[in-house]
């Protein structure tokens, strides 16, 4: 669906972008995650076809970019970091312009936005004035905006930045819909923990350079350490406790903010699943939620390595 190829963007003599390459299959999600400034925003917006690349190629569904940019437009949604919106529209009126200027008729748009707010959780601010929607409501609306001629693409610029914890969620969940629906979505962030309860691939990206792109099995695979596991039981949470201290391989039991128990377990995922059926034989287990070892650290070691190398260069 999206093949780039020896990504390279200067400006003047300073290369934003080095000899990026990777690819993103029909349906999948690419979590693009970098520090600030490491080259996500401009290499989204050279897949957005608004920036010229220095170097290098950009296929959307087998059209290529360079040699054919208003086709690829309409095959995408572009989400930029940084949206203006017309406070003085409605919602819908919104839209409507947005529709209009991709080229579909004002009679297409107008069938499609109740279905589009709906999904973007706006549905009953339809008749709402954008400068009274709060700011995730405005990133929903932009979200909506990105859609509105039906593009088979969607690149996220930082979707979340500035998002409450709830909104966050909101967000994420209608990325998935849009995933079930068969979008290829492209998204990018600061925060590896927050991409990988998302995307089904990630890149690293540090100072332009591409320095890791795999499932995000395999980049959680690549973390070492213990496991925290937060476990939400219907009753006898102390009864739990107790028994689960007296396993091996489990360090440390505490109650978790959220109600439930947060374990400190140092086996691998196999040990963790017989783990967690036998904790479901004994207590009633309605909720788990695993996450393996320390993401950010991972992320601070891969651009670790990166530095190092562009030093001894």
């Amino acid at each position: 669906m999206i093949k780039v190829s020896g990504l390279t963007k200067y400006f003047d003599k300073f290369a934003a972008v080095k000899d990026v390459s990777f690819s993103v299959e029909q349906g999948n999600i690419y979590g693009f995650v970098g520090p600030n400034g490491a080259g996500k925003t401009t290499t989204l917006r050279m897949l957005a076809t608004l920036l010229v690349p220095s170097g290098g190629e950009i296929h959307l569904n087998g059209v290529p970019a360079l040699k054919n940019p208003l086709q690829v437009r309409r095959l995408l949604g572009y989400m930029p970091d940084f949206f203006g919106v017309y406070d003085d529209l409605k919602v819908d009126e919104y839209l409507e312009f947005y529709g209009e200027v991709s080229g579909r008729s004002l009679g297409d748009v107008r069938r499609d936005i109740p279905g589009l707010l709906e999904l973007v959780g706006l549905g009953e601010k339809r008749q709402s004035y954008v400068n009274n929607l709060s700011r995730g409501m405005k990133q929903r609306l932009c979200l909506a905006r990105s859609l509105v001629h039906r593009p088979e693409v969607l690149l996220l610029d930082e979707p979340a930045s500035g998002l409450d914890p709830r909104a966050r969620v909101e967000l994420r969940n209608i990325l998935k819909e849009l995933q079930s629906m068969g979008k290829t979505i492209i998204i990018s962030s600061h925060i590896l923990a927050e991409l990988a309860q998302l995307c089904t691939h990630v890149g690293i990206i540090n100072n332009g350079c591409l320095a890791l792109s795999a499932p995000v099995s395999e980049v959680l695979a690549r973390v070492e350490g213990d496991s925290l596991i937060s476990i939400a039981l219907a009753d006898r949470q102390e009864e739990a406790r107790l028994w689960l201290l007296e396993q091996e391989q489990v360090k440390e039991v505490s109650p978790a903010n959220s109600g439930g128990l947060e374990v400190v377990f140092s086996g691998d995922r196999l040990a963790q699943a017989a783990l967690l059926r036998e904790l479901a034989v004994r207590f009633t287990l309605y909720e788990f939620t695993p996450s393996k070892g320390d993401l950010e650290q991972l992320f601070m070691d891969i651009t670790e390595v990166a530095e190092n190398a562009k030093a001894q260069n």
